[in-house]
């Protein structure tokens, strides 16, 4: 059960971050992949600002910060 909630936060994430930063939506698959490292990344830099998420709101919000930090790294990878 929880691989299917961890799934859903993070197809939510990566579709909150597509909108968050125009032109990034890369599918619904490139989408759920982007929220799902997004959550890994999201985990990484609030763990090192010692913040935490609670619940699942706050999975989605740490979830969407980290793939929209990773969207605009691939953005600009793309554009060196």
């Amino acid at each position: 059960m929880h691989l299917v909630i961890f799934l859903i936060v993070g197809l939510v994430a990566g579709w909150l971050a597509s909108v968050l930063v125009r032109g990034g939506s890369l599918g619904l698959v490139g989408n759920l992949v982007v929220g799902i490292i997004g959550a890994f990344l999201g985990g990484f830099v609030f763990g090192a600002l010692g913040l935490a998420a609670f619940g699942t709101l706050g999975s989605i919000i740490q979830a969407t910060v980290g793939a929209v930090l990773l969207l605009v790294i691939i953005r600009a990878l793309r554009k060196a």
